[in-house]
């Protein structure tokens, strides 16, 4: 027997799921959004939620599950938190529409209405408002690459031109919420989305863009590459798709080059812990440490500044300008963090109101965002001498004069996230609209005084006026009075009975409701016309709004960065243009943050690299400082370009335009690699990338191998880095023996962290000194670690046998001294030839004749013997 052919409105799920691809589908039935099949299953599992099952199909039970529409927006965020994308199936017509359509029984259309995922996300409830919100598409063309990325909820649009092995670093860089690439792309593994190939043409791309702005050439925006069109477009089209045609808010695109910011891979990003902890939270990362900003953009921007410092010394400077003003006047800075701690976000308000998802508390927050705006920018614009960067802040922040006073007039002070019900359009604004409202309030009134009537003349106090969705206004008396209303000539009429109340209607009823009911849905009818209205006047000007956004996020951040300088007691930094690192009294951050919870103290360290000594080697114990040294210096070099005061008493830096740390290593399982092949990989990108402009921290190179291999590894490295890299370099070690390098290159000079003895205990000191450390105190950190008695004894008296050896044979470093410098052995030694293979790659054995197979297998013999 056949399978019976699907309902209808099975027919129709069906179709919208097949539509749907990979998404879970969300399908509107009255309420609720209701899934079915294994969707259901994966949604009741993430969301906790009751599975159950309606009808058959295929001749089993379907799995169901479903959630309250009006609450749609909680369920989303853990549906995509989870990793998933969810496709929204609305009503595109009502039930009315659909039976004047197709009959009583006609099922009422839906379609596809948007695609939820983690990079095209608009609202509050669903986006954290102090991280920016990217989706990234990579494009490539004639052998270049490019990223275009878009935070739809702020309409910020970037696209980034870099070489194929640049384009991981500057994903790390954005760390986008999705990243969409062609399929079959060269860099599609780095995607968590693929896309037809086609939407990555670079000449549909240009057509896009050209379309999209209305622009006739595309030279205004840095005349964009063919791989950045290619990026461009693929990025566009999948926004399309995503909104069904409804392109969310995007501005002109900025266009950028790799060398126009310091270059920062992902490995250091992750080993330096820009914005994120190793955990992969914000808490414990330097941005967590700086960051003292008061609104929710002001964050974002700080975040991109801290992930993308400047390599324009201009620009830096121009940054390191504004902080200090506000750093050495602190009336003025909390007056200008009071005032922009008191706006709204109107950059995502905007955002919002574009993709369609806006609401009338988003035009209130523009009204009192720009409002305030104009009024800081009065302020400011009234400074003497003001900043480069502030002069052209202030004008941004002004120039909303007729949309302000427009959502003044026409707003309630507090205007709600529902537009449904009504109330969000002030009194006095149209006088038709309180006409209506006058005349739905005086048919309030009159039910009122109708209700009071009905209880006099029926005796009934009990009686009540309500009103729902169903029946409207009724009478609702309790069961034990309804017998006299149900009298023929009682002048009610019987609506219906529930348990414990009986519902009537009454004439004079239904003409005073008649009244209100109209009054109110043309009152209705007339807000949400305003509402349209006053939405199309602030889309009008919604480049010029996320201008004044922008702004507003620059002071926020230049105000924070000066907050935290005079918290901190950090100091501005000198920019040079020769490559130099001094840094007195410099601090890590974090570390010292960290340690003032505790009441500790943190101890500063100066570091001066130049070109006489421009790499140390840094020895000393475990647990006494050198990691946190290395770091806290790459750290102030973020900080320095990214336009903030650092945490050192004095720093003058040579720009940095490539920061390399390899600190710390872990197993990296799933791509089958090592810690210890973690740890080569790692060196092997700075050897190949690092310029004598860059800065490299490097700590325990060769730990993860034996003695012999990690100190002829270590020690190559170091000679590498000193004769061919030339860079500025902090390298830590255990190996004593590099020491010896000192005497062979001249810009090596040696240092150590200071630890003491005292009584049997270790003392950390965490300063650090010229010259090597004194010696390994291995067996004391051992003991701090916890190490039984039994094996520290046991392992003091191996150490003293070994030391003893390395006394008679000269130790694992016996005979380097002689060994030539990196660059005189640079050319690779060839591999010594062995015979034995060579001939025997070089035999055609179907060739051979029995003789000649035997008069071979014997010259072979003789090879190996001899």
């Amino acid at each position: 027997m056949a399978d019976a052919a699907p309902t209808p409105m099975m027919a129709q799920y069906l179709t919208l799921k097949a539509e749907s691809q990979d998404c879970l589908l969300f399908y509107r039935m009255g309420d609720f959004f209701e899934l079915f099949f294994d969707d259901a299953k994966v949604a009741s599992a993430v969301l906790d939620i009751a599975l159950t099952a309606r009808g058959e199909h295929g001749g089993e039970k379907i799995p169901m599950c479903g959630v309250p529409a009006h609450s749609a927006e909680g369920y989303l965020a853990r549906l995509i938190k989870a990793g998933h994308r969810v496709a929204i199936a609305d009503q595109i017509e009502t039930p009315e529409e659909a039976k004047k359509r197709g009959g009583s029984k006609a099922l009422v259309a839906r379609a596809i209405v948007r695609v939820v995922t983690a990079g095209t996300l608009t609202e509050e409830a669903l986006l954290d408002s102090r991280t920016a919100n990217w989706c990234a598409a990579i494009g490539e063309a004639g052998g270049e690459f490019a990223i275009a990325a878009a935070d739809i909820s702020t309409g910020r649009f970037e696209i980034l031109e870099c070489p194929q092995d640049g384009v991981g670093a500057a994903l790390a860089r954005l760390a986008p919420a999705e990243t969409v690439s062609a399929e079959a792309g060269t860099l599609a593994g780095l995607a968590t989305v693929l896309r037809p190939k086609g939407e990555f043409d670079s000449g549909r791309g240009e057509t896009r863009l050209k379309a999209l702005f209305a622009v006739a050439t595309l030279d205004g925006f840095g005349a964009p590459g063919r791989a950045a069109l290619a990026a461009a477009g693929g990025l566009v089209a999948y926004l399309d798709h995503t909104a069904k045609g409804a392109l969310p808010f995007l501005r002109p695109p900025r266009v950028t080059r790799a060398e126009a910011c310091m270059a920062i891979d992902a490995a250091t990003r992750e080993s330096l812990e820009l914005t994120r902890s190793q955990a992969g939270v914000r808490r414990g990362s330097l941005l967590d440490a700086v960051d003292r900003t008061v609104t929710g953009a002001g964050a974002r921007l700080l975040a991109a500044d801290i992930a993308a410092p400047l390599m324009d010394r201009d620009a830096i400077e121009a940054r390191l300008d504004l902080v200090q003003r506000f750093h050495d006047e602190p009336g003025l800075r909390e007056d200008v963090r009071a005032a922009l701690r008191a706006l709204p976000d109107i950059g995502r308000a905007i955002g919002r109101l574009a993709a369609g998802r806006g609401s009338p508390r988003d035009l209130g927050q523009l009204r009192d965002g720009l409002d305030g705006a104009w009024r800081l920018g009065e302020k400011l614009g009234r400074l003497t001498e003001p900043p480069a960067l502030l002069a052209g802040l202030a004008p941004e922040l002004r120039g909303h004069g007729a949309l302000i006073d427009l959502l003044q007039r026409a707003l309630v002070p507090a205007p709600p996230v529902d537009a449904a019900n009504g109330g969000y359009i002030a009194e006095g604004y149209d006088a038709a609209l309180d006409d209506l409202r006058d005349a739905g309030a005086g048919g309030r009134r009159a039910i009122a005084a109708l209700e009071a009537d009905y209880r006099e003349r029926t005796g009934i106090a009990a009686l009540k006026i309500k009103h729902n969705g169903v029946l409207g206004y009724h009478i609702e008396v309790a069961s034990k009075h309804a017998d006299a209303l149900m009298r023929p000539d009682s002048g009610f009429t019987h609506r219906q009975t529930l348990a414990g109340v009986v519902r009537f209607n009454a004439p004079e009823l239904h003409d005073i409701a008649v009244k209100v009911t109209q009054a109110g849905a043309h009152a209705l009818a007339a807000e949400a016309a305003h509402l349209e209205e006053l939405t199309g006047a602030a889309l009008d000007r919604r480049e010029a709004i996320a201008a004044t956004a922008d702004a507003l996020a620059r002071l926020d951040v230049a105000g924070a960065l000066a907050e935290r300088a005079a918290e901190g007691g950090w100091s501005r930094p000198a920019l040079v243009d020769h490559a130099c690192f001094e840094v007195e009294g410099g601090r890590h951050p974090v570390v010292e943050a960290a340690l003032a919870k505790s009441g500790e103290r943190f101890v500063a360290n100066d570091c001066d690299l130049s070109e006489r000594s421009r790499l140390w080697l840094v020895t000393g114990p475990n647990m006494g400082g050198k990691s946190t040294f290395l770091r806290q210096n790459a750290l102030i070099a973020v900080l320095a370009q990214a336009g903030a005061y650092v945490p050192a008493t004095r720093a003058r830096l040579g720009l940095v335009d490539r920061l390399f740390s390899r600190v710390g290593a872990s197993d990296n399982l799933a791509r089958g690699r090592s810690t210890f092949m973690v740890e080569m990989v790692e060196t092997a990108a700075i050897l190949a990338q690092a310029t004598p402009h860059s800065f490299v921290i490097l700590d325990e190179v060769g730990r993860g191998t034996s003695t012999y291999d990690g100190l002829a590894i270590a020690w190559a490295v170091v000679e590498a880095i000193h004769e061919d890299n030339r860079c500025r370099c902090l390298f830590a070690t255990h190996y004593h023996e590099l020491t010896r390098l000192a005497e062979r290159c001249e810009a090596l000079s040696l240092h150590h962290v200071r630890a003491r003895e005292w009584k049997g205990d270790l003392v950390l000191l965490h300063e650090v000194a010229e010259g090597p450390a004194d010696r390994s105190y291995g067996l004391a950190v051992a003991r701090l670690a916890g190490l039984p008695p039994v094996t520290i004894a046991r392992a003091k008296a191996v150490l003293a046998k070994l030391e003893a050896g390395r006394e008679r044979t000269g130790g694992i470093a016996a005979g380097l001294d002689d060994l030539p410098l990196f660059a005189a052995t640079s050319v690779a030694e060839a591999e010594p030839v062995d015979a034995l293979r060579a001939e025997l790659a070089e035999l055609d054995i179907d060739a051979l004749s029995p003789r000649d197979a035997l008069d071979t297998l014997y010259r072979l013999k003789g090879l190996m013997d001899g």
